[in-house]
């Protein structure tokens, strides 16, 4: 299926032969969803902190984060696209010389729209819209109220205003204060100065898209100095891209090479699990990871700094328990202590099928530690945690992605339907081992965990092939815990309407 010129086009992509053909044999094979037993839930997997504890762990976490390497890790690089999904559809199915706006509301299913419409005032970004709709549209206050809108969405979305169509979600205006609007970016560095930093410093580590990078160096040496000034830290940014040798090829619906109008392959971006990567060259202690929309306005931040600080108690704690018996195990056999262990792996890390061996406790002792904050499921769209068995009959507590699983297969639905937690991404990280060596986290994933999934090019089908995602396959070997956060931790901006809950608005 690949000529001569497919094979110099691989090897100057930065991918190997090999490498291809396995993806296109993947795609042959198909992926094998993965087998649910039952939903984690309190007590099964999902641990619920008494108050009193949180305290003690927060109170360790600020005690001892002071001497360790600290780096707040959030993937930037998604564009905007689907936020603003529905205002792209405005305007391409609207005819505002031809059409009443009300007219148009009420032909489909457009209460998005509608809502958004009403709610123009109240967007972070509507003075800058209006700045551009001054210069590009002279006849705006003598239109009738549909070409206003139009225009209005003309001029937030399209090139020549202020291209939010084409901007990675975290440059896009947010949270609206009385002198100034924030943007997420502005508010991940806000916020990590409550929990992610040490000595008056913080450490964000951003994954962009190549082509963004000017724009975020631009808008850090905006916002650098106001921020500075209100949390009185000093803050280091570094960034890193989605490495071009983690691309996927695409296929056909038939399996076969997907090609572009020059008979080029396409070779794609492979999805979130491809930042393990970008993750694994973060040299830390403790690392915490959200996404770049999941941010809230100034007065909510100190709820949010609680339980992050609480998640990252917990993972010192449990990491010290670890790193004790690792210590102890170099220099006794110690055979009658495994029985304390195991009691440890099976209440702390929800691991059950035990270790029989010093040797088998040793390696499942010896792996990257994650404390993983889960909220209560609203329906959301998105994985959770799950415990699933494996190929070899294992049963392990994993966060689950809905593509993962058959959903076909009615108890396996089932299961889906009694979940009771969502996985929101808010993570906290321990990447070295008991020596203070850097873990290679390229050896605790499950390689077969990736997702085949449908995407369109210029308006064709094609089939597309994921790595196993960065917190679900790329984590798959890692000791895990979960615990129960609140779900007004959780505050994603998926769609633009999104930024009328009252956690985006000042003083709401």
């Amino acid at each position: 299926m690949l000529t001569n010129k497919d094979l110099q086009q691989i090897k100057d992509h930065g991918l190997t032969v090999d490498a291809v053909v396995k993806q296109l044999e993947t795609f042959v094979r198909g992926i094998p969803p993965v087998r649910i037993v039952t939903a984690a839930s309190k007590g099964n997997g999902i641990e619920v902190i008494p108050e009193s504890v949180q305290e003690k762990l927060i109170a360790r976490y600020e005690t001892e984060k002071e001497v360790l390497e600290i780096v707040k890790f959030v993937p930037a690089s998604g564009a905007a696209t689907r936020m603003f999904q529905f205002l792209h559809e405005f305007l391409d199915t609207y005819d505002p010389k031809n059409q009443k706006l009300n007219t148009y509301l009420k032909e489909g299913e457009r209460k998005e729209l509608a809502t958004f419409l009403n709610a123009l005032k109240d967007f972070a970004f509507v003075n800058d819209v209006r700045k551009v709709i001054r210069n590009n549209y002279p006849d705006y206050k003598h239109c009738k109220k549909g070409q206003r809108c139009y225009y209005f969405v003309k001029a937030m979305l399209e090139a020549e205003g202020l291209n939010f169509g084409n901007l990675p979600k975290g440059l896009i205006p947010f949270h609206k204060y009385s002198k100034y609007a924030t943007t997420a970016f502005e508010e991940q560095l806000f916020e990590s100065a409550y929990y992610a930093s040490a000595k008056d410093d913080a450490y964000l580590h951003f994954t962009f898209s190549e082509a963004h990078v000017n724009y975020f160096k631009e808008e850090f040496n905006n916002v650098q100095k106001r921020v500075s000034k209100k949390t009185k830290t000093q803050f280091h940014i570094s960034y890193s891209f989605q490495k071009r040798e983690t691309d996927t090829i695409a296929v056909t619906e038939e399996n076969k090479p997907f090609r572009d109008d020059k008979g080029n392959l396409i070779l794609r971006p492979s999805g979130h699990g491809a930042l393990l990567q970008n993750l694994n060259e973060v040299n830390a202690d403790l690392v915490f990871i959200k996404n770049i929309d999941n941010v809230v306005a100034e007065e909510y931040v100190e709820q949010i700094a609680y339980y992050k600080k609480v998640l990252a108690g917990k993972l010192l704690w449990l990491q010290q328990k670890i790193f004790d018996y690792l210590e102890y195990f170099e220099k006794e056999n110690g055979e009658e202590s495994m029985k304390e262990v195991n009691s440890f792996l099976w209440n702390e890390l929800s691991i059950k099928d035990l270790p029989k061996t010093i040797q088998e406790l040793r390696y499942i002792l010896n792996r990257p530690l994650r404390v993983c904050g889960v909220v209560r499921n609203t329906g959301a769209p998105g994985g959770g945690p799950f415990w699933v068995k494996s190929e070899t009959g294992n049963t392990t507590l994993q966060i689950v992605e809905m593509a993962q699983i058959d959903q076909n297969d009615p108890r396996q639905k089932a299961i889906v339907n009694e979940a009771t937690h969502f996985n929101p991404v808010d993570i906290v990280c321990g990447l070295k081992n008991y020596r203070g060596e850097k873990f290679d986290l390229a050896k605790f994933t499950d390689p077969k965990a990736g997702f085949i999934v449908s995407k369109s090019q210029h308006g064709k089908l094609l089939k597309a092939l994921e790595l196993p995602g960065l917190w679900n396959g790329g984590m798959a070997q890692w000791n895990t815990a979960f615990v129960e956060v609140p779900l007004s931790t959780f505050n994603p901006v998926k769609t633009v309407n999104d930024l009328l809950q009252k956690e985006h608005r000042p003083n709401a």
